[in-house]
């Protein structure tokens, strides 16, 4: 098994970001990422998959889209979609067929921010996904580290202390999501989680002062999706840009917060009578499971059954349970960072049936 680091949901200047392809290319360079995924709003942009290289480092960049109908008002429904290979931004009004349309492209499809907070401070609204009767989507964006600081801002003074100090604003998923996705599990749908950094690197004046809201190097720095690959990147980037879909659909990855400490290493898998399984895959309970969590270093472990914690550890680097009980199981990790805990890792399910 091979672990890249990938992050997602990224803006440009074809949409309202600030940085181009090369931008970022450069700074998932910089920061150690092995592929980013960018998706401007509402535009497939050609030319800039592939991948980018500096000395003996490479990166392999995706592009797929943010789309919403932008007629709606207020705004609502934001989907991401990865892999489809053409556009299909004239679907937008209708997300069920925009849904069904991406599947029918071979490409996946993930609900963006889907719990939001205004902020009246700088008369941003919450563009919440609300149509919750659609179906076949791939999953969601569990944690979205741009809407979170829409969380934390409720004066100007909080918002000039995070535009120099944004270390400060990650704390974890919005409850509502990690909610919503367990009832998603337990009706018995396979909806993959991933993180989203939702990068713009916004330029924000306050009177005399000007910030970058937040840079991609930063954003490359915190919420990423870990992906473990059945083989190592080839350099070949077709061949490559299906593998990491396909890794994605299966659910075979977990989303990170890299900024207290890399969460690579991350493991979580499930042992049965004929068959050993990673993230996303199902196991019989015929005979019993034994599930193991490693992590990289010692913090809080939840083990979580059906949504509810079934076993929680402190200042541990290992969680190991032995089960006969069918149910969705899935980890939670978190660690005290800058003296407040926040959540570290979140991992796609084991299926045990």
């Amino acid at each position: 098994m091979h672990e890249i680091a990938l992050n997602l949901h990224i803006h440009t200047r074809y949409s309202d970001g600030t940085g181009t392809h090369r931008d970022i290319a450069r700074a998932a360079l910089q920061a150690g990422l092995e592929a980013v995924i960018v998706t401007d709003h509402n535009v497939l942009v050609d030319g800039f998959e592939g991948y980018y290289r500096e000395k003996d480092r490479r990166v392999l960049m995706l592009v797929g889209e943010e789309i919403h109908d932008q007629d709606r008002e207020p705004q609502k429904n934001h989907l991401l979609v990865f892999g489809a290979g053409h556009e299909l931004a004239t679907y937008a009004d209708d997300p069920q067929r925009l849904i069904d349309q991406a599947h029918n492209a071979g490409g996946l499809t993930f609900l963006a921010h889907p719990h939001e907070t205004a902020s009246s401070l700088f008369n941003e609204t919450d563009i919440t996904w609300v149509d919750w009767s659609v179906q076949n989507y791939t999953g969601i964006e569990l944690w979205n580290g741009l809407s979170e600081l829409k969380t934390v801002i409720p004066t100007r003074l909080h918002a000039a202390f995070l535009a120099f100090l944004p270390q400060f604003v990650a704390h974890g998923p919005e409850t509502a999501t990690l909610a919503r996705w367990d009832d998603l599990l337990n009706e018995g749908r396979r909806i993959v989680a991933v993180g989203g950094s939702d990068a713009h690197a916004l330029h924000k004046r306050m009177g005399p002062l000007g910030r970058s809201i937040f840079p991609y190097l930063f954003h490359f720095h915190t919420i990423n999706t870990h992906l473990i690959l059945p083989r190592p990147l080839s350099g070949e980037a077709k061949s490559d840009a299906r593998l990491v879909y396909d890794v994605m659909a299966a659910g075979n990855c977990f989303v990170g917060y890299d900024l207290p400490r890399s969460t690579r290493g991350f493991r979580f898998t499930a042992q049965g009578l004929d068959r050993n399984v990673i993230m996303g895959g199902e196991i019989s309970a015929k005979g019993g499971v034994t599930l193991q969590a490693i992590l990289p270093t010692a913090a809080e472990i939840r083990l979580i059954k059906d949504g509810a914690v079934l076993k929680a550890l402190d200042n541990q680097q290992a969680c190991t349970h032995i089960t006969t009980a069918p149910g969705v199981y899935r980890i939670e990790a978190y660690r005290n960072y800058l003296g407040v805990k926040r959540g570290w890792i979140f991992s796609n399910p084991i299926y045990v049936t």
